[in-house]
């Protein structure tokens, strides 16, 4: 009889296996005994996600339903079978699972942790700073594997993912200066402005991205000069005898020397490069991106208003209008490369990333620096157009049912999705957010691309969301998350993301350190690397990990109000910058832009509706997880962290 009772058990056991199994799994659209980790964005998505479109119940949020537009319905399946017989069960259940994990780790963060970490971060800082100048000095950049400078190819004139940025005008050293002061070295900060002034020209035979000469060169000397200058900002009177202007002369000459990629363009878009002694290259190209002609705005109008001289800030200014132009009528959208004579869109993809990324941020950053109302206007317009058509998932980032929100490529056209890849600088978007006031989006973008560093210990270039897998393997180091994660614990003090930072910094600090400074990382699973350090991972990924566990720096304890350029640059938002010397640029046409907003105000009116973002966020969540155990387990899972 024993044996008779050992079988029944068994036959008990497996059947109650079996029903374990269907519960926590039967979300798929038929039942297997052959699970395959790790999943899709849920088991029941992948199945779904490029059938053919039927219909869809216009109240589902779901991201599967929305991920190839509205006309989605779901056939009938096991599962569907199955739900109509029994009690339906949230999808979310299956990420119940140990929730207090996430609470235990990152629900506090000591202050002893914090100081270490702030310490950890200007080491972090000097290790690449001082090799550069040891090293690498006049030249643009360091090479840290090999301990040597770097400059122009000028062997290879076509190689344009170095010609781009190193103007043989020691790029590292200029981009790097406010970091400096940031870090309160006033003494090394005098001493690099003299070093610039001493010997650094622009009168050289260099083809650059004016794109990237104006964010990281103009943009640095600009906010230099004006910490210079001025004895009320943060860092006090750090200016020293015998200045006289020379950092603003030196911007000045670099931006006529960019003036000519605005001349001889139909559209007054601009030529994406310039040789800075001879001007438009004879052979250059008439395709550009959005993002490198839209995003000039903030340092050519700073310079403007510091020089009584309208004419820079009115060439970036018809080059956005230029582009905003020609956004389609039905969608809102804008591509992401446009030919600057005939204004067709060459490329038709519309994303927050690559190629885009920087055109909405300095939409909304020029309204905030000089208070020009169209700005708002359009950075409103152009934020719902983002929301309509790139934003899928549930409705609510911290609340309901359905995958968490996610921003993909669309077709400017038609909103439909064009690729199931997103790239490392859309991780810049959530810290926009932020000054947007959509504090609640923001954190659950923010929460999916650090899910993806804990897989990887590095962003990706391009990560493939449908394959959980990176489809462009490297990491030079970009700041775009660690800006994002900045920005949101200014805006939280959640200790969360004091978390997120550590893990940044000591995954930096384990991946990419090198003999003589931090190298680009070659391929994120591997960890193999490149020669090559690019002057942002001082002036901002150094920049923003410092700030972040550094609570008592000036930034933070200032009475005045900064803002960061696209390259990390401070600037201050002053009542002198929403002043002008001349009359409005471009007058209205009657009717082609409606004043809805209230005056020249240093922020958005209080009572604009995206500051009920901002309401959104429960006062008791700054003191738990900024987003529900329940969800960070599912963005987790989504990325095959389990």
């Amino acid at each position: 009889m024993q044996w008779r009772s050992i079988v029944v058990g068994l036959v008990v056991l497996r059947l109650s296996l079996s029903c374990v199994l269907w519960l926590a799994f039967g979300l798929g659209p038929s039942l297997s005994w052959g699970f395959n980790f790790p999943l899709g964005f849920s088991l029941h998505k992948l199945d779904l996600l490029f059938r053919e479109e039927k219909g869809t119940d216009p109240g589902g949020n779901s991201w599967s339903q929305r991920i190839q537009g509205p006309k989605y319905e779901e056939t009938s399946s096991t599962c569907a079978t199955v739900g109509r017989e029994s009690p339906k069960r949230s999808y979310l259940s299956f990420f119940d699972g140990n929730k207090d994990e996430y609470v235990r780790r990152y629900s506090s963060f000591p202050e002893t942790l914090r100081e270490k970490m702030k310490d950890m971060a200007k080491e972090m800082f000097y290790f690449g700073y001082d090799n550069y100048m040891k090293h690498a000095f006049p030249e643009d950049e360091l090479n840290p594997i090999d301990c040597e400078g770097r400059g122009p190819d000028v062997l290879n004139p076509s190689n344009i993912n170095i010609n781009d940025v190193l103007g043989n005008y020691s790029l590292t050293l200029i981009d790097t200066l406010d970091t400096l002061l940031v870090l309160g070295n006033v003494t090394e900060f005098q001493r690099a402005v003299k070093l610039v002034i001493d010997t650094v020209s622009f009168d050289k035979d260099s083809t650059v991205q004016v794109f990237e000469a104006n964010i990281r060169i103009l943009g640095s000397l600009i906010s230099s000069h004006i910490l210079l200058t001025d004895p009320k900002h943060p860092f006090g009177d750090v200016g020293f005898e015998g200045y006289d202007n020379e950092l603003l002369h030196l911007a000045h000459d670099l931006a006529v020397r960019l003036l000519p990629a605005f001349e001889n363009t139909s559209t007054g878009i601009p030529y994406p490069r310039v040789n800075l002694k001879t001007g438009v290259p004879p052979d250059s190209i008439n395709e550009t991106c959005t993002a490198g002609a839209g995003s000039l705005l903030v340092e050519f109008g700073i310079l403007s208003r510091l020089i009584g001289d309208s004419t820079f800030e009115w060439v970036a200014r018809r080059a956005v209008r230029a582009l905003w132009n020609l956004r389609n009528n039905e969608t809102g959208l804008l591509g992401n490369v446009v030919n600057i004579q005939t204004g067709q869109w060459v490329g038709k993809q519309s994303g927050l990333g690559a190629g885009m990324d920087s055109f909405y941020e300095y939409l909304l950053k020029s309204y905030i620096l000089f208070g020009e109302k169209e700005d708002y206007r359009m950075f409103q317009a152009a934020y719902e157009s983002i929301q309509n058509h790139m934003r899928r998932g549930r409705e609510s980032c911290n609340e309901g049912e359905g995958d968490p929100p996610l921003y993909v490529n669309v077709n400017m056209f038609s909103g439909e999705i064009m690729n199931t890849w997103i790239d490392s600088l859309q991780a810049f978007f959530p810290g926009l957010q932020v000054l947007n006031g959509d504090i609640d989006n923001a954190i659950c973008l923010h929460a999916f691309y650090y899910a993806i560093w804990k897989r990887f210990g590095a962003l990706p270039e391009r990560y493939n969301w449908q394959l959980q897998a990176p489809d462009v393997l490297f990491y030079p180091l970009r700041p775009e998350l660690v800006e994002s994660t900045y920005l949101l614990y200014q805006a939280t003090k959640n200790p969360f993301y004091l978390h997120v930072g550590m893990d940044i910094l000591q995954s930096l600090e384990k991946n990419a350190k090198v003999r003589c400074g931090y190298a680009t990382l070659h391929h994120v699973v591997e960890k193999s690397k490149e020669d090559r350090m690019e002057s942002f991972f001082l002036s901002e990924t150094c920049k923003y990990l410092y700030l972040l566990f550094d609570e008592d720096n000036p930034l933070h304890r200032s009475d005045n109000k900064f803002i960061f350029t696209t390259e990390g640059h401070i600037v201050p938002i002053e009542r002198r910058f929403r002043e002008k010397q001349w009359n409005d640029l471009f007058p209205c046409e009657e009717g082609e832009l409606e004043d809805k907003e209230p005056n020249n105000q240093l922020v958005p009116d209080n009572n604009n509706n995206n500051n009920t973002y901002c309401n959104k966020i429960p006062e008791e969540r700054r003191y738990t997880l900024p987003l529900k155990s329940i969800y960070m387990r599912q963005i987790d899972h989504m990325v095959g962290l389990f």
